[in-house]
């Protein structure tokens, strides 16, 4: 045990009790931390071990492919797809709407399959292709993108991503055999400038050209 240090100036007959149980606790608390731990605690220099930044227990390194681009991230547990690719790639296309995956307009593709972005934690894309509205075409537009264009089938243009990637998976779907077919498989975007003729119209104008 570490010889217990010398009591503070003061009145002896009053202070020497309390002040020796205090040395002996305080004492006793250093004796046992350097008995645990050794020689490092005492060491000036940090350990590999200390130098390290700690991990962080709620985030996932994830590694799957983005428009064509593969990309290694570490993101929260929690992080949307809709937010990945929104808040940490840039890509803005695709929108933020309810975010509660009841209005569609955060539809991207994964593996081929339309989701709701917002509903979609991205750590569980490891290995997939992710498709947006920004890697649905390259040197000209998509069909579905040009047939919107001829049959006018957007106002305001917010819902029109989600819409054209629902529609692309209707399409990969063979879900377009009618009108009524098309409302029913794409009845989970909602366009609130009320376009839906004109959208299934292009629906039908890009699933001729399949």
């Amino acid at each position: 045990m570490p010889t217990p240090l010398p009591p503070p100036p003061g009145n002896a007959e009053t202070d020497s009790d309390s002040w020796s149980r205090r040395t002996f606790l305080a004492a006793s608390a250093v004796g046992s931390a350097v008995a645990v731990a050794g020689p490092s605690l005492l060491s000036a220099e940090p350990t590999a071990a200390a130098a390290e930044p700690v991990a962080d227990a709620h985030g996932s390194r994830v590694t799957f492919a983005v428009n064509g681009e593969r990309r290694t991230v570490t993101v929260d547990n929690r992080t949307s797809l809709l937010d990945l690719v929104r808040e940490h790639f840039g890509l803005t296309g695709t929108k933020k709407g309810c975010d509660a995956g009841a209005c569609g307009a955060c539809t991207v593709l994964v593996d081929g399959h339309r989701v709701n972005g917002c509903l979609t934690l991205a750590v569980r894309l490891d290995g997939a292709e992710v498709i947006t509205i920004e890697g649905l075409s390259r040197d000209e537009l998509h069909p579905l993108q040009q047939a919107f264009i001829d049959q006018d089938a957007f106002q305001c243009g917010f819902c029109t991503p989600g819409q054209i990637m629902s529609g692309v998976g209707c399409i990969r779907e063979r879900h377009t055999g009618s009108a009524s077919e098309i409302r029913e498989w794409m009845s989970g975007n909602i366009c609130r400038c009320g376009c839906y003729v004109k959208i299934v119209k292009a629906v039908q104008q890009a699933a001729k050209g399949r």
